[in-house]
Parts: structure tokens; sequence; C-alpha cells
């Protein structure tokens, strides 16, 4: 008895596991492109699985927790206005909100154009805040950081 007990005990453990694994819908990365001398264009990427999508940095209050890309202060880079984003915006009235959203399934791609003010090398630290959700279920807002080097 003891031993089926057991048994079914590491069973529901991992299922507990691999329940963690499944909810964690979004895969990140950062990079940054040489578009001209001292301007570079940083590239945060979210892949974005099958059923599931993430909102836009524009979907309007009262909504879901729209996308923020917070950089943090450089002396050395300067940057102008939001991220442009590069991807399929799918617009759609969300009954549970009662709003229209915009969001991106698949992939999007959160790009800045930043300059550095001299020919130096220096990194820039970024954080992505996020919500990701499918038809059945939101998860709560998370956050990625990244530390992009421009050389």
């Amino acid at each position: 008895m003891k031993k089926i007990l057991l048994a079914l005990t590491f069973m529901f453990c991992g299922s507990l596991l691999f329940a963690q694994i499944v909810s964690n819908p979004v895969d990140w990365t950062a990079s940054a492109k040489k578009i001209g001398d001292k301007t570079y264009e940083i590239h945060l990427t979210a892949d974005i699985k099958d059923g599931w999508h993430i909102y836009s940095q524009t979907t309007p209050a009262g909504g879901p927790v729209p996308t923020a890309i917070t950089f943090t202060k450089n002396p050395l880079v300067t940057s102008d206005g939001i991220p442009k984003e590069t991807g399929k915006l799918e617009k759609r009235f969300e009954p549970l909100f009662g709003v229209d959203v915009k969001q991106f399934s698949d992939k999007v791609d959160f790009v800045q154009v930043v300059k550095l003010k001299a020919n130096v090398k220096t990194n820039v630290a970024v954080a992505v805040e996020f919500m990701v959700c499918n038809d059945k279920q939101c998860l709560p807002p998370t956050t990625k950081k990244f530390t992009v080097a421009l050389k």
C-alpha cells in the first residue's frame, strides 16, 4: 500500500512540473543590429506558442495589461519614442474586458532605434513587462530583463 501511495505521489508531482513548463508560452530573445555609424536597432522578439497571444503597447486602458518596454538610463545612449511593433497585429473586441484589444499571436518583434553619443562599446539594459492569454486563461503579468551589447 505504501508503494502505491508513493508512486501516486511521484506521478502527481510530475504532473505539476509539466504544468509549470506549459505555463511559459512565450520565449523571448534580445539582440542588437548596427544600422549606421553609432546607430543600432535593439530587437526584442517574442515567440508565442500556439493558442496564446500577448498585447500591443497601445492596448487601451481597461483591458489586459499592455506590453511595456523600459530601457534603463545609459548616459552613452539616446533613443526616441516607443519601440516599433513588427508582426501581425490582431484587433478584436474582448467581451471579458469590454474593450477592443490589440494583440499578437505566433511572433512579434519590438524594435527600438538607439544612438551612441560617442564611438564606444556599451550595454543597454531593458525590461519587458507583458501579459499572455489564451481563450481560457490569462497568466499574471511577467517581466523579462535583458542586457544587450552595442559593439
